[in-house]
């Protein structure tokens, strides 16, 4: 594809490497974080350090956004001080925070009202998949705007989904991380029973690997340490996608099912597990760090 210059705001464990990539493919990169040090970093790697958000917006194709919660995307574009008054009408705005479909429909609406296209990209594969340039963007926006975001998507993903108008993207994603959190709990607790019942855990893993158990957080993410050598739980469960990221995504899900009237019993359990998760503390481990609720360790 033609190479752009494209604007990227939250450095962060994803946004980061997001960055990082997109320098990799050849476009010109502005970057802008209120951490000064990540900055300085893609800097030193390529990308041109903006002195703010506003000095990053400004004369781009492409403005890339991801921040930890909807209030901050809100506040990044909408409102007096806006980005919503800075952006170029040519500029295409692609958000991949996961925040609520409200919140994105609201986003995407006033850019639209001053004529500037918006999708939301949420993302799936975590701090490895946007490090290596595999992560799975999840879009909601009209068919020009994919269109128009999917060569650059494709700079930093592996799968790209049109999940359909705009904040469907989100919808899909708290769809998608209702159900890890649900099998990283069953999965957790089936292999301490196992456990607590005389077996080994990696012969336990690898016999449901095969059998009708078999989900995703067995082959690739095992939750119990030792079992897998590049999974969090083997390296003290550092991160990877964070308990407080993973509790934050569940309270998104349960107030779209509230909105619209979904049952969602193992959701509620999910959520509520990783709510106590997070009161004892480990709200920056991995998401995997579930299993010590079961474990008698």
């Amino acid at each position: 594809m033609a190479k752009l210059t494209i604007g990227c705001i939250g450095l962060g464990n994803m946004g980061g490497p997001m960055a990082a990539n997109l320098v990799k493919a050849g476009h010109q990169v502005k970057v802008f974080d209120l951490n000064q040090s990540v900055v300085n970093t893609l800097a030193s790697n390529g990308a041109i350090a903006a002195t703010d958000a506003k000095h990053c917006a400004t004369d781009i194709d492409v403005l890339i956004s991801m921040l930890p919660a909807s209030k901050h995307v809100k506040s990044l574009y909408l409102g007096d001080t806006g980005l919503v008054h800075v952006l170029a009408k040519t500029t295409l705005v692609i958000d991949c925070s996961t925040i609520d479909a409200a919140s994105a429909r609201e986003v995407g609406a006033e850019l639209g009202e001053h004529g500037i296209a918006f999708v939301d990209a949420p993302v799936s594969g975590g701090v490895a998949g946007a490090t290596a340039g595999t992560l799975t963007f999840i879009v909601g926006g009209d068919d020009a705007h994919f269109n128009q975001a999917q060569p650059v998507l494709a700079d930093m993903g592996k799968n790209i989904f049109h999940a359909g108008d705009i904040g469907a993207g989100q919808v899909a994603k708290i769809c998608n991380n209702m159900l890890l959190s649900i099998l990283m709990a069953g999965t957790s607790e089936a292999l301490q029973m196992g456990i607590n019942n005389g077996l080994d855990a990696k012969v336990l893993s690898d016999i449901m690997t095969a059998s009708s158990g078999r989900n995703w957080t067995l082959e690739l993410y095992n939750p119990c340490p030792g079992v897998m050598a590049t999974a969090p739980a083997s390296n003290d469960y550092k991160p990877g996608f964070m308990v407080d990221l993973m509790a934050k995504d569940l309270g998104l899900a349960m107030e779209a099912a509230q909105q619209s009237n979904s049952s969602t019993p193992m959701g509620s359990m999910a959520k509520n597990l990783y709510t106590m998760l997070q009161h004892q503390g480990a709200g920056s481990e991995d998401f995997s760090a579930i299993f010590k609720l079961f474990s008698k360790e």
